[in-house]
């Protein structure tokens, strides 16, 4: 068990609560001088004023997984022997968005379309269970371009021939593009699962463009993928293209310009709108971006640092390296940049604007992932903080998997239950982007967009609907490369204001979670030059704030994500 060693308080968020007491024992005399309690101390975090009860966001972001992909078909689990069972709760809601309906998993439209004939075979159109065995699979195309050509102006039926990829793997449908069909359920995502059973989720959460990890990565930090800037100054590709208004969108994955660990053999890119931590600064509100292997001075077990820090999965047979350059949210912008990688001063300054490193330059909020559980720990718990999983357990398909990422989500998990402070944190589990992996849910894009080459949603050259306006950009003018909402993502909120076995409908992007942010601490200010945040949905329904943060705490092994009788021991 971690203890907390309380911190000073800034004088302008200073409090104590005092509480005097007295006796009467109902005659004329006075009673005795009140005598006063000893002040209590709380955190700075814990003594802003927030709009809920919330003080603690933490923000997992995994990669690339659908929907679909993870919950196509909870709350059913097949449970074959030799597999974590996972059986449901009475009281589970019916009325979920899953393939459990309308003939999916039987005469699903990407079974019907003769297009996808030459991509996969026979079944492997249908959608199909991927067992425990099979968690190590290849990634699937998530480019912004192939993605729209699989949704198909809304039948979501030609997956296998644009997003499918033709791997190498195990069993009849590994090494086909039909690959893409293919789910878990509750045996191999058992602690996604029971986290669904016992709190929150939403059946409704779309990435706020199409794309890969980049654009989900700028999106969930500041709702907006335009204001990108290319280090040739070009449009490149797929990855960051002309806007038609004299700038660049983001729509692919490019390393951030400057960082020690980005590649210097391509082209690498900066953004240059504003970000969710630009807003937490501007009001002294502690914020972090945590992600694993971005301590250069660190030496892993087996004996790798620097940007080659790595770590071994049993389940993939494989060493990788720890840090994904183009995973990091905040390194894209000169504002929120770490880009040296510079070391926190102390503990205590975790979460603070740090005194100027060697190049004259503020260290911007950026730490290792080990940084989190010191703070944490220390009592030293930001307000916000986004984490990012070594990559052997980022989820990301080829170079982690379903069981290596829910032993991350359940240490993390299993550690804050465990904190003083858990009484008023809130865990989101969300994704950046779905990886490709077929999905059934379409919506209708509110932002349009009408590139030549990259918008094929509805047509050549085409992302539009009834109702949708152009994108805006960060100059404020109509641009293209923002079709969305994009693809379906899980989204789960862990807390103990968290509903309890809730699925949640209301539409909702990786800027909901800007948005959440800004209501919560920030008085409802908005980041602007054309971010979602303000058009977005909103996360409360996943809360029950009148509950008095009573959902219980679940406790989960950090293999099977089944359920402990009790807390595990931390290390």
């Amino acid at each position: 068990m971690f203890h907390r060693t309380l911190l000073p308080i800034p004088l302008a968020a200073a409090l104590f609560v005092l509480s005097a007491c007295g006796s009467n024992n109902g005659s004329s005399s006075a009673s005795a001088p009140a005598a006063s309690a000893p002040a209590v101390s709380m955190s700075a975090q814990d003594a802003l004023t927030t709009a809920t009860p919330i003080k603690h966001l933490v923000v997992i972001f995994g990669e690339n997984r659908s929907f679909d992909h993870y919950f196509g078909t909870y709350p059913n689990a097949q449970n074959p022997a030799g597999e974590p069972a996972f059986t449901a709760a009475a009281n589970t809601p019916t009325q979920i968005n899953t393939l459990n309906q309308k003939s999916l998993l039987t005469s699903n439209p990407n079974f019907l379309n003769t297009a996808n004939n030459a991509f996969s075979a026979g079944s492997g159109k249908n959608p199909f269970r991927l067992d425990r065995s099979q968690a190590n699979t290849n990634g699937q195309s998530h480019d912004y371009r192939n993605e729209q050509l699989a949704y198909n102006n809304g039948a979501a039926d030609l997956f296998p021939k644009f997003t499918g990829n033709n791997g190498a793997g195990s069993g009849s449908t590994f090494g086909t593009p039909g690959l893409v069909m293919g789910y878990f359920d509750g045996n191999t995502v058992t602690a996604l699962w029971n986290y669904a059973q016992n709190f929150a989720m939403s059946d409704n959460m779309y990435t706020g463009t199409y794309g890969p990890s980049t654009p989900g990565a700028l999106e969930v930090v500041s709702g907006q993928t335009n204001g990108g800037v290319s280090s040739t100054g070009a449009a490149q590709g797929d990855n960051v293209i002309a806007d038609g208004a004299g700038g660049f969108t983001v729509n692919g994955d490019s390393d951030p310009t400057g960082d020690l660990c980005s590649a210097t053999t391509s082209v690498t890119m900066s953004a240059n709108n504003k970000n969710i931590g630009d807003l937490l600064n501007a009001k002294n509100i502690t914020w972090g971006g945590f992600m694993g292997g971005f301590d250069l001075s660190a030496t892993n077990p087996n004996g790798t640092t620097s940007c080659q820090r790595s770590t071994f999965s049993s389940v993939l047979g494989a060493t990788k390296v720890d840090y994904i350059p183009h995973h990091n949210w905040f390194q894209y912008y000169a504002t929120t940049a770490n880009l040296a990688h510079t070391r926190p001063t102390s503990t205590a300054l975790i979460g603070q604007t740090d005194p100027l490193d060697s190049t004259a330059k503020p260290v911007h909020h950026q730490y290792d992932i080990n940084d989190f559980f010191a703070a944490v720990s220390s009592g030293n718990y930001p307000s916000v903080s986004y984490l990012k999983a070594p990559a052997v357990g980022d989820g990301h398909p080829g170079n982690s998997d379903p069981i290596d990422e829910q032993a991350f989500y359940t240490k993390v998990v299993n550690f804050l239950e465990q904190q003083p402070d858990w009484k008023n944190t809130a865990i989101v589990i969300t994704y950046d982007d779905s990886d490709g992996w077929y999905d059934h849910a379409y919506t209708t894009p509110t932002t349009s967009s009408f590139d030549p080459t990259a918008d094929q949603l509805n047509g050549v050259g085409t992302c539009n609907a009834a109702g949708a306006t152009q994108g805006v950009g960060v100059t404020g003018a109509a641009v293209n490369g923002r079709c969305g909402p994009g693809t379906r993502v899980p989204f789960i909120v862990i807390s103990p204001y968290a509903r309890s076995n809730f699925v949640d409908h209301t539409l909702i992007t990786q800027a909901s979670v800007v948005k959440f942010i800004e209501d919560n601490w920030l008085g409802g200010t908005r980041i602007g030059g054309g971010s979602h945040d303000a058009a977005t949905g909103s996360l409360n329904s996943l809360f029950d704030f009148t509950n008095g943060g009573k959902t219980p705490a679940v406790f989960l092994d950090t293999n099977a994500g089944t359920k402990l009788s009790s807390a595990p021991a931390m290390n």
